[in-house]
């Protein structure tokens, strides 16, 4: 018998007739799996609304317009429930406890916004950027935007956590002034002892204060706070300002932080009240900028721009060799190398640029 028949035989035995449907199975079982999978792949690639969602979030400024709406509402979340604590429930919360929540509020948006914004989370200190030089116009709206958002959406929440006890507080009524005030929950108002314009000045003042403190933790030219550090050191700053300066006007400080709670407290049933009471609603909208910029001013004037110079260094082996021969030579950086006998081979560089570098968190 040749070898072609005893193949044939081998072929047609019972032994491999077995063997075949095991084959055959698992063959199209890798198939189904291997079709599966590609066609998820293929899904995942080629579907037009994740492909253009993709295309969107990478877009610089909806990154930083994202990052800006999120760390405001982190920010205002924590702060107005701190401020809710402390209307609502008498054994529930205190000043000091307003002046936390908003202070690690800020540390928790600067976390959440740092490297992706800078997570201002605050108009004025945005406007001041911009006025300076640090970052575009053409951002201004997107952070404001973001902002103003953030915090309008924070405002809803608490409301809607803080719901049924506003109510059992008030009575059933929402007012803006009165012992049962439940407006100040979500915007500052003038208390009786200070004047419209003492508490104009008390803003400037206090968000000047943020401002030259805010260029001095991210100076990196002076002395900035750690790396990793400056989110934590930017909240005990807002805690500072609070325990020490926030008696007056309930330290606003930041339009963004005022002005959207008070558009909501508007259409949720507080009325047009929240805009008249003392014609105070201006002053958080204005004076905030005008302060933060004033600080921005005064820190880069007195404190930044006395700052000394620190001479970089050039190192070279090769020009140290160099200098050991009398010969002569000249370079724009280097001064001229006469004897290694009184001319050091390393020469300062002037500085090239005096403008100060503020950290990006």
């Amino acid at each position: 018998m040749g070898e072609q028949d005893q193949d044939l035989l081998y072929l047609r035995s019972p032994k491999v007739d077995a063997e075949k449907p095991k084959a055959l199975q698992q063959t199209s079982k890798n198939l189904r799996q291997n079709m599966t999978e590609a066609n998820r792949k293929t899904w995942m690639v080629s579907s037009p609304v994740i492909i253009r969602a993709q295309a969107i979030l990478q877009k610089e400024m909806v990154r930083e317009f994202l990052a800006e709406f999120m760390s405001t509402y982190v920010m205002m979340v924590f702060g107005l429930g701190s401020v809710a604590h402390m209307v609502l429930g008498d054994q529930f919360g205190s000043f000091l406890g307003v002046n936390l929540g908003f202070g690690f509020g800020v540390t928790m948006g600067v976390h959440v916004a740092g490297k992706i914004s800078g997570a201002h989370m605050n108009a004025a200190v945005t406007l001041t950027n911009c006025a300076l030089g640090y970052l575009p116009w053409k951002k201004f709206p997107v952070y404001i935007l973001g902002q103003f958002l953030g915090s309008f959406l924070a405002a809803a929440t608490i409301y809607g956590l803080f719901y049924m006890a506003i109510f059992n507080y008030s009575g059933g009524q929402l007012t803006v002034t009165g012992p049962v005030a439940t407006a100040n929950i979500f915007a500052t108002y003038l208390p009786d002892h200070m004047t419209l314009w003492s508490g104009f000045l008390n803003e400037v003042l206090l968000t000047g204060m943020l401002q030259l403190c805010l260029f001095a933790i991210t100076d990196k030219r002076n002395n900035p706070a750690l790396q990793g550090t400056q989110a934590v050191v930017i909240g005990l700053l807002v805690v500072i300002i609070g325990v020490s300066l926030g008696m007056n006007t309930g330290y606003a400080i930041n339009p963004s932080r005022d002005l959207p709670p008070r558009f909501f407290t508007f259409i949720a049933g507080w009325g047009i009240q929240v805009f008249r009471a003392q014609n105070w609603w201006w002053v958080p909208l204005v004076a905030p900028p005008l302060g933060a910029f004033l600080g921005g001013i005064i820190y880069l004037v007195f404190i930044g721009s006395t700052i000394p110079q620190e001479p970089q260094t050039l190192e070279n082996p090769m020009e140290s060799e160099d200098c050991k021969k009398p010969t002569t030579m000249t370079s724009s950086l280097t001064c001229v190398c006469v004897s290694s006998d009184n001319r050091p081979s390393v020469r300062p560089v002037p500085p090239l640029s005096d403008s100060i570098h503020m950290e990006q968190f």
